[in-house]
Formats: structure tokens, C-alpha cells, sequence
């Protein structure tokens, strides 16, 4: 087991009606001003806007609102609301939505403290000067940003997408409500789903050994998805199935299924210049393709851990044949995704063979000329596991 360090802020908050909370809870945390950023209509047709800002109001907090986050969150929609922070004397920013609207929030509650621009801390990833406190009320299960130290964002000027974290950053306060769940779109819900399982994924395949505590706590959570996702998917309004997916999706990021690891991330990396190079493309779909490529690719580093990997999580019985067995546990993995009706190839998601060299100078920039634990990658390796991606 590698030394670490784990911090975990977060108060959790779970379960029916726990967005009635926000104001009481907000207010009794010092907040005078929030700054209310969500995405585009649902949670405002769906009534929850209006339930929040009620609730705040009742508590004497007021607010500003701040909406129309996309998909794969934009630096220039951070810059206006760091700017709004600035201007309005914002003390908390809350977070209504899923990943790409917490993102956002982070980043913009990181922009609120610091003189210069935002995105200097995703290019340079210099220590904060300080971060405005986050709140956060649910609604998609699937990043585990509601928990987690790290923020995502899409640069559209540059082409870029990347990452910037620190424990600063982690929500001070998650509503979580898993029936504000019930009507997400099957597409999302399962996109969700394939995120957080390549969250773990990237945790247990690295070039660390057996680390028992944190590997059974990591395909504990792979077995418990893999058994929530077909109920989930069947019946969108089991609560009970919601949950666990909710909660997983959080435990999936917050840190705990990766300590004592070096940890991979080289498949998240080689998906986020998917979504950088066409930004409608959903996060957890790009995973489904490249996360089967990557493993293909560098299972041969130590098949031993895809054998326990398939034996554990999926009951696969080993047949003594190593590469065949190794391959058995990427093709279970494979098929899982495309159970939840995720795509399979690079073709599907309309990315081709002439977008490879595309995405390299960024990829280049983002991760460096080498990058990942498991198998050290080159440039020249991410241009082939690009390419078994595409059929």
C-alpha cells in the first residue's frame, strides 16, 4: 500500500425531500448571498428551481441565479459567473444539477477568490488562493463530483478539456434525493452509470499490487452497479435501485476506492479529447468506447489482475489460458456497457480515423509525452488505442 493523504469534507444529506433543506442548512453555515447555477430546463420545469429558491428564501439567504451550464461545462459561462461573484458579494455558490453544472460551480468558486483568470489554474495547476464555499443538490448520478476534490472543464478557444482539483474544492454540503432521479433519460442514467464504473476502473488497474481493503471496497461497488443498472434501467422509479446507484456514484469519486494506489486515469484523459473534439459528445459514452480499447492494449503489463478483475466482479472461472482469460474479463466489461445500451466504437459516436491526429497535439498537452501507471503510454500508444476503438 502506497502512503496517502484523504481528506473528506462533505456533509451528505440523503434521502426523500433532502433539498428542502438547502436554506436552513445554508444559512446556518453563514450564507448570505448564493450564487444559483444550473443547466438548462429540466430542473426548472420540473418544479425543483422553484423548490430550492423557496427554501433559501424562507431561511433569509438570497440569491442569484445563474443557468444554461452544458454538457462538458465552458470556461467562458465560469468567467461569468466568477465575475458575478465578484460583483454581487457572493459567499457560497450552489450547485443544482449533475456533474458538468458541479464542475462549473467549483471552477467558478475557485475564479471568485483569485485576481486573474480562472482558466490559469486549469493550464498552470498552481495552488488556489483560496475557494468560495460549494453546495450541491443532485440530480444525476454519474461523475461523483458531489464528493470529489476535481473539476473538468472545456476551453472551446484552445480545443482543450482538462482537469484541475484540490481538497479546497470539495462541496461543503450535498443534497442528494435519489427520487429527483426517476426521470432522467434511460441514455443518461446509463451513461451515468458506465462513468462511475470507469471511476472505479481507473482506481483498480494501476502498477501497484494487491491492496486487499481498497480493492474489495473497489469491486464491491463493480458488483453492486452491475446488479443496480438493470433495475434501474427496467424500472426508473425503484427507489431503492436509485439509491444505490446515487450513493455508489459518490463513493465511486470521493477518493476512498483508490487509497494506497497510484491510480490510472490515462482512459479518462484519451475520452476527454473525444468530448473536446465534439463537445456533444456525452462523457460516459466516450468512456464505454475507450475504456475496452485501453485494456485491450495494455492487459498483457499484468493479466493476473484482469483474471482477478473477471473472477471477482463478473464470476468468470479461470481456464488456465492467461491471455484468453484476461481477454474474457474485457470482453464481460464490453458487453456490460453495450447491456445499458452504450456504444461500442469511435464509428458510433461519429469520430473517424482522420480525427486521431487531431486530438494528439491536446492530448500531448494535457497528460504530457507519457502518461498513465498501469502501462506507461506514449504518444504513439494513444494513436493505436484510438484506432481498435474505431470498430
Amino acid at each position: 500500500m502506497e502512503n496517502f493523504e484523504f481528506v473528506s469534507p462533505t456533509h451528505f444529506v440523503f434521502g426523500k425531500a433532502a433539498e428542502e433543506k438547502v436554506g436552513p442548512m445554508l444559512a446556518e453555515r453563514g450564507a448570505k448571498k448564493v450564487l444559483l447555477t444550473f443547466g438548462g430546463q429540466s430542473a426548472r420545469k420540473s418544479g425543483l428551481i422553484d423548490r430550492v429558491e423557496a427554501s433559501l428564501s424562507a431561511a433569509g439567504v438570497e440569491y442569484v441565479e445563474l443557468g444554461g451550464v452544458r454538457a462538458n461545462p465552458e470556461i467562458g459561462l465560469v468567467r461569468e459567473g466568477v465575475a458575478i461573484c465578484k460583483e454581487q458579494g457572493i459567499d457560497w455558490v450552489l450547485a443544482v444539477g449533475g456533474g458538468s453544472v458541479i464542475d462549473s460551480a467549483k471552477a467558478t468558486a475557485l475564479g471568485a477568490c483569485y485576481d486573474g483568470d480562472v482558466w490559469d489554474f486549469y493550464e498552470t495547476k498552481q495552488d488556489p488562493e483560496g475557494v468560495l464555499p460549494i453546495a450541491v443538490v443532485l440530480t444525476i448520478p454519474a461523475a461523483g463530483s458531489e464528493g470529489s476534490k476535481n473539476s473538468v472543464i472545456s476551453n472551446d478557444e484552445l480545443g482543450r478539456k482538462t482537469g484541475y482539483g484540490r481538497n479546497e474544492m470539495r462541496p461543503k454540503i450535498a443534497f442528494m434525493n435519489p427520487e429527483l432521479t426517476f426521470t432522467l433519460p434511460a441514455y443518461q442514467t446509463a451513461a451515468g452509470i458506465t462513468d462511475m464504473y470507469c471511476h472505479l476502473l481507473e482506481r483498480f488497474f494501476d502498477d501497484v499490487g494487491n491492496v486487499p481493503v481498497t480493492d474489495n471496497l473497489n469491486m464491491s461497488l463493480m458488483k453492486t452497479i452491475r446488479a443496480e443498472a438493470p433495475r434501474v434501467l427496467v424500472d426508473p422509479e425503484n427507489y431503492d435501485a436509485r439509491a444505490n446507484i446515487m450513493w455508489a456514484g459518490m463513493l465511486c469519486h470521493q477518493g476512498l476506492a483508490g487509497m494506497g494506489r497510484h491510480e490510472d486515469w490515462a482512459t479518462h484523459g484519451l475520452e476527454h479529447e473525444l468530448s473536446a473534439l465534439n463537445t456533444s459528445i456525452t462523457h460516459g459514452a466516450g468512456l464505454a468506447v475507450m475504456f475496452p480499447a485501453w485494456m485491450e492494449y495494455v492487459y498483457s503489463e499484468n493479466p493476473q489482475r484482469f483474471i482477478q478483475y473477471g473472477a471477482e466482479v463478473f464470476g468468470l472461472v479461470p481456464t488456465g489460458d492467461v491471455d484468453a482469460d484476461a481477454y474474457n474479463a474485457i470482453d464481460a466489461t464490453r458487453a456490460f456497457f453495450a447491456s445499458l445500451g452504450m456504444p461500442t466504437t469511435l464509428d458510433e459516436l461519429g469520430v473517424h480515423e482522420e480525427d486521431i491526429e487531431k486530438m494528439i497535439p491536446t492530448l500531448r498537452a494535457n497528460k504530457g509525452e507519457v502518461f498513465g501507471s498501469f502501462m506507461k503510454l506514449t504518444m504513439d500508444d494513444a494513436r493505436e488505442i484510438y484506432k481498435i476503438a474505431l470498430d
